[in-house]
């Protein structure tokens, strides 16, 4: 045999090779999923479902999360039984790309999975997202009950008001319908193509909205350690919102009367918040009985949330306690409180709002739960 005929047979067994990869990586793309839907009968397995944008990146996020137990990328909200890719492209099924996330709610709350959600997404885009344009790319969260729709609408509320985005929030809440899996390339496409995904992400804008949107990026990827933002409300809006004694308190450094005040001897579980901006104060389990007729605690649940200022508006020298964000006027603190730190914050009950344990998740601080169990 001639070096000619083996050079050409090894040149057909090439192109032979290539072509059943081809056909072999075309059955693959239009095979579809498997219509495995998550199995909810097992304890500690929740739905949630989120539409935003391109369902590899979101897709992506939520797998790395701690407490996310699958993520199936897939089709959902429009008027076409069981749609193939092609046919959502067109944006003519009505269909959104999404995701439906199992979690484990005793790990991750459903308000950290929304929190991680908004970070991810621009809302204020009514057509699509980023590079991908077109009604399957619209943004929406799909919720599965009357909680997820309130903690859904509480959430977007609380985005709206922290001033993030100088245009409106459009992102939909709607009620779920039937969702289905996408093809099986579409499935973790992040991990089974890693290069083709890092070009298209690094291409498709999304990082460098959110970067200008939020800062470090990586904050993006995990749940927030707190809620959105704890800003304070323009000062005709407070006038509406606070009572005459709330105002005078945390507006103008006012103090309620002793021992006739809503909490001073409350004795539930739970946290207590800002009167105005909601950014957490003080727990419970730091609370005790000073006997001056005020709510008192050992020390703050979030010490970020406090500034201390001097006070010399008697004729002896106090420390003022203000919250950070909504430079509310709280109280004083003092170096005659118990152990361990010897300190007692003595707190307006007009310039707090009590959450008891049960409300945390649905009030928007899941994260707090753990020190009550």
């Amino acid at each position: 045999m001639t070096r000619i005929t083996i050079a050409i047979l090894g040149i057909l067994a090439i192109g032979l090779i290539a072509l059943a990869i081809a056909r072999s990586e075309k059955e693959t793309m239009e095979k579809p999923a498997s219509d495995s839907r998550p199995d909810m009968e097992t304890k500690n397995r929740e739905l949630a479902t989120f539409a935003g944008g391109c369902f590899w990146c979101v897709e992506h996020v939520f797998e790395e999360l701690d407490g996310v137990l699958e993520v199936m990328s897939g089709y959902t909200g429009g008027h076409v039984e069981n749609p193939t890719y092609k046919e959502v492209s067109s944006g003519k099924t009505g269909h959104y790309e999404a995701v439906q996330v199992v979690y484990d709610p005793s790990r991750i709350t459903y308000t950290e999975l929304l929190d991680v959600f908004w970070r991810e997404i621009d809302p204020t885009d009514p057509g699509g997202q980023f590079v991908d344009q077109g009604p399957q790319y619209r943004t929406a969260i799909f919720t599965h009950n009357e909680e997820q729709q309130r903690m859904a609408r509480d959430s977007k509320a609380a985005l709206e008001r922290s001033g993030i985005f100088d245009r409106p929030i459009v992102t939909d809440i709607l009620a779920a319908t039937t969702f289905y899996p996408a093809e099986e390339y579409h499935q973790n496409y992040c991990r089974v193509n890693p290069m083709r995904y890092e070009i298209y992400r690094m291409g498709s804008g999304r990082d460098e909205f959110l970067q200008e949107a939020w800062g470090d990026r990586s904050q993006a990827e995990k749940p927030y350690e707190s809620r959105l933002e704890y800003r304070k409300p323009r000062h005709a809006e407070l006038q509406e919102k606070l009572t005459p004694i709330q105002y005078r308190v945390t507006q103008e450094c006012g103090t309620e009367r002793p021992f006739d005040n809503v909490y001073w001897d409350n004795k539930q579980e739970g946290i207590y918040v800002d009167i105005v901006s909601g950014e957490p104060l003080f727990s419970s389990r730091d609370k005790f009985d000073s006997g001056t007729g005020w709510p008192s605690f050992t020390r703050p649940l979030e010490s970020e949330n406090i500034v201390e200022r001097e006070d010399r508006s008697l004729p002896m020298k106090r420390t003022e306690v203000r919250s950070k964000n909504a430079d509310s006027h709280l109280g004083h603190v003092f170096a005659d409180g118990p152990d361990p730190t010897n300190l007692r914050y003595c707190i307006n009950s007009a310039s707090l709002r009590f959450i008891p344990v049960d409300d945390l998740e649905k009030e928007g601080y899941g994260e707090y739960r753990s020190l009550f169990q």
